[in-house]
């Protein structure tokens, strides 16, 4: 009887990579343009891109020029040499550590404890049998509709006459009871989770502190990154608050800083030391924004459909 050859039951992998994953990776380039549609919209979205980083590029640029060539035409984007002193300069010119300081201890202890108090009250209003919730949450919704120049004047009153103006106090009290958005968006988060998960652990003897904690918490994390980014986001740039109510310098936020660096260093155009102090102020949202933009996705695509 002749020999039979060994047939392989397996295709060769020569390359290292298995043959179902060299598959789905093939089909997922193929997918990536399915359609002239498809070009064009990520044509647009890169035209999008490019424009929205422009500004960012310019100021980054001015920031490492000499003040002679900020008005060079045709412009430089690229500044040789690079001025890197501009970022030691800017040092010496004003407060700006006590800058950077005061808005770290506002934006550090606002979302700290506020987030913990919107966590709260997202699941207070979403899975707690309270009478009217509903009704108390929709005034709280109302209250968002209400324009912040009307209450200007009435909160700056009750803040000096309490003696709170010109501390920071006005600008981390309000913030440590929570912020509406960050209530209505965990909530909203909260909605998709069953209710039969909530009630099982009632059943097993959990209370609502422990229900939150080993339940709730892991599963709305993704929502809670991402409103503590965008919240970090708007506290460490906010402008107007400081504005109203902190007077001395030895109070100013980072904004306020650079406010008055353009308002003192503008008339000597020296725009290349408002561009780095502008610099400086962007690489702690910048850096925060990078590192959890993944949150920000995730905690998008997976709003309504837990469960």
């Amino acid at each position: 009887m002749a020999a039979t050859s060994a047939v392989p039951t397996a295709p060769l992998q020569t390359s290292g990579v298995a043959p179902d994953a060299a598959r789905r990776r093939r089909k997922k380039s193929e997918r990536r343009f399915q359609s002239p549609a498809d070009v064009i919209v990520f044509v647009v979205l890169c035209l999008g891109a490019f424009t929205m980083l422009l500004p960012l590029a310019w100021m980054l640029s001015t920031s490492l020029k000499t003040q002679e060539n900020v008005f060079a035409l045709p412009p430089q984007w690229i500044p040789h040499p690079a001025q890197w002193a501009n970022y030691l300069r800017v040092w010496e010119a004003g407060p700006l550590l006590r800058g950077i300081a005061n808005s770290a201890i506002i934006s550090l202890t606002v979302i700290t404890v506020g987030t913990v108090t919107s966590c709260f009250a997202a699941y207070a209003f979403s899975k707690m049998r309270i009478p009217g919730k509903n009704a108390l949450f929709l005034a709280l919704l109302g209250g968002i509709m209400i324009p912040f120049p009307a209450l200007m004047i009435p909160t700056f009153m009750l803040f000096s006459k309490i003696g709170w103006v010109d501390t920071l106090l006005p600008l981390i009290v309000p913030g440590l009871f929570g912020n509406l958005m960050m209530v209505f968006f965990l909530r909203q988060y909260l909605m998709s989770v069953p209710d039969s998960l909530i009630e099982a652990a009632v059943i097993d003897g959990a209370n609502h502190p422990q229900i939150f904690w080993r339940i709730v918490l892991p599963l709305i994390r993704p929502a809670i990154a991402a409103q503590v980014i965008l919240w970090f986001m708007g506290t460490w740039n906010d402008y107007l608050g400081p504005i109203i109510y902190l007077n001395s310098e030895n109070v100013h936020t980072l904004q306020l800083v650079i406010a008055n660096f353009n308002a003192t260093y503008a008339v000597e155009t020296d725009y290349p030391l408002i561009m780095a102090a502008s610099i400086i102020a962007l690489v702690p949202v910048l850096a925060v924004f990078l590192i959890f933009q993944r949150q920000i996705i995730e905690s998008i695509a997976l709003t309504g459909n837990k469960g």
